[in-house]
């Protein structure tokens, strides 16, 4: 039995995202492995079915190995968009298709939230039209991480009007390439910004691994997904700086991570399992083409 620290951070992280590269799937195969995963002991980890919306339609043929029991939960994945005009034409589009897709049976289907790339040049009022367009459907806005801390910033100040923060952000921490992966530095300047501590924030990609590791697929080293959501909720209980972020989003050492029936520690800093509970309301999930790769690691490390 693994420690409830560990679920407690771990709760329902992984979006799984088979479809996706590396593992490039097809629906049909993707969406029976999300069967599979739901009945799975280890189902307790599993999030929700990242599924582009321009695949709605192929999907309703495929839901016979679902039931009410065990639903697909599905992260809607909106397109890119050049500006905010173009923005706000496509997700009215995704959110019409979205809302079809989620009353086409509401025994098998729920809509967990909504994922699509945020242009540069959307500002408070192009928030507010969205907002209008979505109502309550939580929505994650992907910006690159060069513009994390203005983009956070942005959709915090427009969460201050609202009883719960509907916008969260996403963060991109890899991908098939070098190029792909931020620096440690440039996911805890995310981690730390202040305003973080009232966007929710989730991640996608490159996080296939519990700790930080040089990977040859990729010719570089990959973040660690312990690292990761630790350090978002130790960052925002201790208000660490990008500097002692940066540490625990760097270490390598599986030693460094302790994990008790009533706390989660990374060396001496530890968070008590109730804070803990609060800080991942904050701290939602993390998209990864493979929901495999991530347990195999964890029962390798002695965690699970």
């Amino acid at each position: 039995m693994s420690p409830a620290s560990l679920h407690t951070l771990l709760a329902h992280s992984i979006d799984y995202a088979g479809m996706f590269p590396p593992c490039s799937l097809g629906l049909e195969t993707a969406l029976q492995n999300q069967a599979d995963y739901v009945r799975s002991p280890d189902a307790w980890m599993l999030g929700a079915f990242v599924l582009s919306a321009e695949r709605f339609d192929a999907t309703r043929q495929l839901l016979s190995q679902f039931d009410a029991q065990h639903p697909l939960r599905v992260a809607a994945l909106g397109p890119k968009s050049a500006n905010a005009d173009a923005f706000l034409e496509a997700l009215d589009s995704t959110e019409a298709a979205t809302r079809s897709f989620s009353r086409h049976n509401v025994d098998l289907i729920s809509i967990s939230h909504l994922e699509m790339f945020l242009p540069d040049d959307v500002d408070l009022a192009s928030l507010q039209e969205a907002k209008s367009i979505v109502g309550d459907l939580p929505v994650y806005w992907e910006a690159p991480s060069d513009r994390a801390e203005q983009t956070i910033a942005l959709l915090a100040e427009f969460n201050s009007d609202a009883d719960s923060p509907t916008f969260g952000y996403k963060l991109r921490t890899g991908g098939v390439t070098a190029e792909a992966f931020p620096t440690s530095m440039q996911i805890a300047k995310a981690l730390v910004t202040p305003s973080t501590h009232q966007v929710p924030i989730k991640f996608t990609a490159g996080l296939h691994h519990p700790l930080r590791q040089y990977r040859k697929e990729v010719q570089t080293k990959m973040h660690g997904f312990l690292n990761v959501l630790g350090a978002a909720a130790l960052a925002a209980e201790y208000h660490w700086d990008t500097n002692q972020t940066e540490m625990m989003l760097d270490d390598e050492n599986v030693d460094s991570f302790s994990f008790a029936e009533d706390f989660f520690a990374w060396r001496e800093w530890r968070i008590e399992i109730k804070r803990l509970e609060y800080r991942r309301r904050f701290i939602v999930s993390f998209g990864s083409c493979s929901f495999d790769e991530p347990r195999e690691d964890l029962r390798a490390l002695g965690f699970l």
